[in-house]
């Protein structure tokens, strides 16, 4: 039977939109586990980097593990696999759906300039639904809200800008929560912090100690100076062992446990590298202070 180059094409891409429906079937029962209270993940003003931190995490377990038999993750604008009217009918119906019982993560941070139209997450009754709408809907129905990385927290790298306003989770939300917002900073985040914290407000939120800033003690528990293993040794040039706190390094300004969590499924982490703690963490990133002592 002769076929023509359009018959061709045609063929083709019925066959991979076959295949295709089966792959999305597949993600879509992960991410439709039946785990109580589900997750929504909005991203905001951000570079997408703390999801990627997340896809590669490892500990308590890796992403396909977690998305199949932990969390059960009802919008994800990288992960969901539908677009448009859908996604944006599924974020409201899982608010609707479960009220008061889902937690809300939010990557990057909110737009508040022009209305918030500098973040437009879809269209909603005929007009744009901004990332500013949506927190400003969601949040205040989510049982737990988490602000997912330092822009999401501090306002991070985003936060210098003059036009967009762009404010952080607590900033936006403030007395608007059922309980305080949760901050997991770093640039990324770190994918345990993430994994981690979800876990243990799935399981006993009221295990989850804050300090004062909002961050889990679990994996916000001191200065990075406090237990740098080069703490107390002689003082030295990048790329040089040694301790970097007078050449730059952040470490003493900066509170995250990246010497025992360390990067990477546990391989590496800056210091470790020879270079300096950049103070992602920190509230004041990109421009943290150097804290000499």
């Amino acid at each position: 039977m002769r076929m023509t180059r359009r018959d061709f094409v045609k063929w083709a891409s019925a066959s991979a939109a076959a295949l295709g429906a089966a792959r999305l079937t597949k993600l879509e029962e992960a991410l439709a586990s039946s785990t109580s209270p589900p997750v929504i993940w909005l991203q905001g003003s951000a570079c997408t980097g703390c999801t990627i931190s997340l896809l590669n995490v490892t500990d308590p377990a890796t992403i396909d593990t977690v998305l199949t038999n932990t969390i059960s993750l009802k919008y994800h604008p990288n992960l969901t696999t539908s677009s448009g009217d859908l996604a944006v009918g599924g974020i409201v119906d899982a608010k609707s759906t479960y009220n008061g019982q889902f937690i809300l993560c939010v990557e990057g941070g909110i737009p508040t300039g022009a209305g918030g139209r500098c973040c437009v997450i879809g269209e909603r009754n005929g007009a744009d639904w901004t990332m500013l709408d949506a927190v400003n809907e969601l949040g205040p129905k989510a049982k737990h809200v988490i602000a997912v990385g330092s822009c999401a927290a501090w306002g991070g790298v985003v936060k210098p800008d003059l036009y967009a306003g762009v404010q952080t989770v607590d900033q936006v939300l403030e007395g608007k929560t059922q309980n305080t917002v949760v901050n997991l900073p770093a640039c990324p985040a770190h994918p345990t912090a993430v994994v981690g914290t979800l876990v243990t407000l799935l399981t006993s939120p009221g295990s989850l100690k804050l300090n004062p800033s909002g961050q889990p003690l679990a994996y916000y528990g001191g200065r990075i100076h406090s237990s740098c293993p080069r703490k107390g040794q002689a003082k030295a040039e990048f790329g040089v062992q040694g301790c970097y706190m007078m050449v730059g390094c952040r470490g003493p300004s900066t509170t995250i446990n990246c010497p025992s969590m360390q990067w990477n499924n546990k391989k590496n982490w800056c210091v470790a590298s020879n270079v300096g703690c950049i103070g992602c963490a920190a509230p004041s990133f990109p421009t943290t202070p150097l804290l000499k002592y």
